[in-house]
């Protein structure tokens, strides 16, 4: 009977990529990768630098196993290690997903000096005064005035937005881009509900709340058929 291959090498334009078998013991994958790396690896002093991925499966690996499949390809002098990737996640990087996806209804005023900050979208139900500042790592949906700070995306995330019923920021934020409110933004005028975000050329716009369900069609996980 021919015995399964624990250990699969494929050459793509990138370099390498190595397809660990998740169904056998870390200690059988651990030696057939080292023999394969002996039998498929030439090197010599020109030999120029391969970029390899390691790909695990379904299967959890921890710090020290990582760093023990790094070592072996590290050990063949011109192979250096991109990324290992798995398909299984730690409880902390999943409650950390699930906060980061959640949205957090706050119903307050954000006074001048308070900062209100939430880990995914914040639903805030109030105002946020001038000197105040709201941050979310998601979207920002304010049912009230935003005369303060808005900063959404704090942790890198270009599509979120920030809507507001009476939009007069005296700052928005998304992700690391800055704008600072135009003159008609510090009046106190009714402009029905708008909202920003970063558009084509990575700066921020303010238009209508209707124009997000063209450009952000994802924002929400309903999907009906209106």
């Amino acid at each position: 009977m021919r015995k399964r291959q624990n250990v699969m090498i494929k050459g793509t334009k990138e370099g390498l990529i190595l397809h660990l078998n998740d169904q056998c013991s870390y200690l059988e994958l651990k030696e057939e990768l080292e023999e394969k790396l002996v039998v498929h690896h030439i090197e010599n002093e020109e030999s120029p630098l391969i970029t390899v991925r390691i790909q695990v499966g379904n299967r959890y690996i921890s710090p020290d196993q990582e760093e023990e499949l790094k070592e072996l390809v590290r050990n063949k002098r011109n192979l250096v290690v991109e990324e290992v990737q798995s398909n299984v996640i730690t409880k902390e990087s999943a409650e950390k997903m699930q906060k980061e996806n959640e949205i957090y209804s706050v119903t307050t005023i954000v006074r001048s000096g308070q900062i209100l900050e939430v880990p995914g979208d914040l639903l805030l139900v109030g105002d946020v005064n001038p000197g105040g500042t709201a941050i979310a790592g998601g979207n920002i949906f304010i049912m009230g005035a935003l005369k303060g700070v808005a900063h959404a995306g704090f942790n890198g995330n270009k599509d979120a937005v920030v809507a507001a019923s009476l939009m007069m920021p005296s700052q928005i934020r998304i992700s690391d881009c800055i704008n600072r409110a135009p003159d008609q933004y510090g009046k106190e005028e009714q402009h029905g509900m708008e909202c920003a975000y970063i558009d084509d050329t990575n700066h921020i716009v303010i238009d209508r709340i209707q124009v997000l369900k063209h450009l952000r069609p994802n924002i929400t996980r309903f999907k009906g058929g209106y």
